[in-house]
């Protein structure tokens, strides 16, 4: 009986190249939107969550606590099965990128929160002393010393974003994992599917692990 991992089953692997390469391309797309949105959502909520007013905190805390206290599964099979109940149809590429920009976005605002909340307090003062409003102080003044805090551990929530967007293969979302699964399922050759689709994950993945890697090192030397 031939092993998980015989030649012929590699062989099977690069005739259908394209079957990965497929997948491949749809987890980068899906990537990079999921991480615009959760950018968006988690600068948004993060400003929120140290706002002088009690209901935009409130909401930031309503938000990042359910959020991040619920499996990103069941919030991807719930747009997926709940939203058509609501009349709203969505293709299966919009769900899981909403589920997984929304979900990180959660982290995002969190990363945010802290790095407005280790800005000197003197800083607010100045940006108000010049007549900015609270955005505006966050906008022109606070944000852009916050972000170098903020640098490593968003760079290190993006690689966890890259890889939650396996979960899509539980929809058919027609990502990397969900080629992966259907090819090998067809034939039975699961061995090299999984490693060539771990080794594409590990490609997008290290390098952006490494560059959080030395955006730390920077920091605690500049520290």
């Amino acid at each position: 009986m031939p092993g998980p991992f015989a030649l012929f089953k590699w062989q099977a692997v690069l005739r259908d190249w394209q079957v990965f390469a497929e997948g491949f391309g749809m987890t980068i797309l899906v990537s990079v939107l999921a991480l615009v949105l959760a950018l968006v959502l988690g600068i948004l909520f993060g400003m929120m969550g140290t706002a002088q007013t009690k209901p935009l905190r409130y909401l930031n805390r309503i938000y990042v606590e359910f959020i991040q206290n619920t499996p990103l599964v069941i919030q991807i099979f719930f747009l997926y099965n709940g939203l058509p109940y609501l009349g709203v149809m969505l293709p299966v590429f919009w769900v899981g990128m909403l589920g997984i920009g929304v979900y990180h976005g959660a982290y995002v605002a969190e990363v945010v929160r802290a790095g407005i909340l280790s800005t000197p307090k003197g800083q607010f003062e100045a940006a108000y002393a010049q007549g900015f409003s609270y955005w505006g102080a966050m906008r022109y003044v606070i944000l852009p010393q916050a972000k170098r805090m903020a640098y490593p551990p968003l760079t290190n929530l993006a690689v966890n974003l890259i890889k939650n967007t396996s979960v899509m293969a539980m929809v058919a979302g027609g990502e990397l994992m969900y080629h992966a699964d259907s090819w090998a399922s067809s034939n039975l050759y699961y061995g090299p599917a999984y490693v060539i689709t771990g080794l594409l994950y590990i490609a997008l993945c290290l390098p952006l692990a490494t560059y959080a890697k030395y955006l730390e090192r920077r920091l605690e030397v500049s520290a």
